[in-house]
């Protein structure tokens, strides 16, 4: 009687992964800079093998720890709240490269900027047209999103896996479709991503976007082959209730991009 549980919280047993995570990051980053300055990928994509397998490790733990009954609803609460802050950790992360884009649109004179000549965009950049490939991709992102939102709506209110699977499946692909015609913009740029300020902001901002893009992609596609196999419940959801958190700040970040970069920036 003791040791006893008579507590809501989950005491977690000692684990690997954490310090796993940060070596494997480390050497990741490590290996950027050493790819940066010798062409030498391998140690790069090392580190991003390890932290792969960190992420695969680590969450399939806290899967069984799902199963196991150790997910209560303060655990939730917590799990819910670590990712709100995850996001807002993306949030100023994307803050970064608006503010570089809004700094050298309006004030293009500088000693960081002498080669713009006061002129947004730079001289001889010819821009995208918001209103052909770019407007086709906002729309099939926000598609993509309201397909995600029945599927968290058909599992949490109607605890209907078919048509959660039908939800995320065709977010999955709207998603794909996406990643697809912005490999396809890119290669019909007029401008590189060096030599300007104008491209390195643009392919940094919308890049890093585009990962993310791909990034919730798998995330959603995990979900669906969970629900698949039966994992979620309308009561046990927190997974998939993640995946559409971030799906849906993908969303709203392309939409900031798309009226910041694209119209505004054109």
């Amino acid at each position: 009687m003791a040791h006893e549980k008579n507590h809501d919280y989950h005491i977690l047993p000692p684990s690997l992964y954490p310090l796993l995570g940060a070596v494997f990051g480390f050497i990741m980053l490590f290996g950027a800079v050493i790819y940066f300055h010798t062409d030498s990928p391998w140690m790069l994509l090392a580190g991003f093998a390890g932290v792969l397998y960190v992420m695969y490790g680590w969450w399939s733990e806290t899967i069984k720890e799902n199963f196991a009954g150790d997910h209560t609803p303060v655990v939730k609460i917590g799990l819910r709240y670590g990712f709100i802050l995850f996001i807002m950790s993306e949030v100023m992360f994307f803050s970064a490269w608006f503010w570089s884009f809004f700094k050298h649109a309006l004030y293009p004179m500088g000693p960081q900027s002498p080669a713009v000549d006061g002129v947004w965009p730079p001289a001889g950049i010819e821009t995208f047209d918001p209103w052909h490939l770019p407007l086709i991709n906002t729309l099939i992102l926000l598609c993509s999103g309201a397909a995600a939102t029945w599927a968290h709506h058909a599992i949490a209110h109607e605890n209907n896996r078919k048509d959660m699977v039908n939800g995320l499946l065709i977010a999955v692909l709207l998603g794909m479709l996406f990643t697809v015609f912005q490999v396809y913009e890119y290669s019909h740029a007029s401008f590189g991503f060096s030599g300007n300020i104008y491209g390195a902001n643009f392919f940094m901002a919308t890049g890093f976007h585009g990962f993310h893009v791909v990034v919730g992609t798998i995330f959603l596609a995990i979900c669906m082959l969970r629900a698949m196999k039966g994992h979620f419940t309308a009561d046990s959801h927190v997974g998939f209730e993640a995946a559409a958190w971030y799906w849906h700040f993908v969303d709203v970040v392309w939409l900031f991009l798309f009226a910041a970069v694209y119209i505004w920036g054109g």
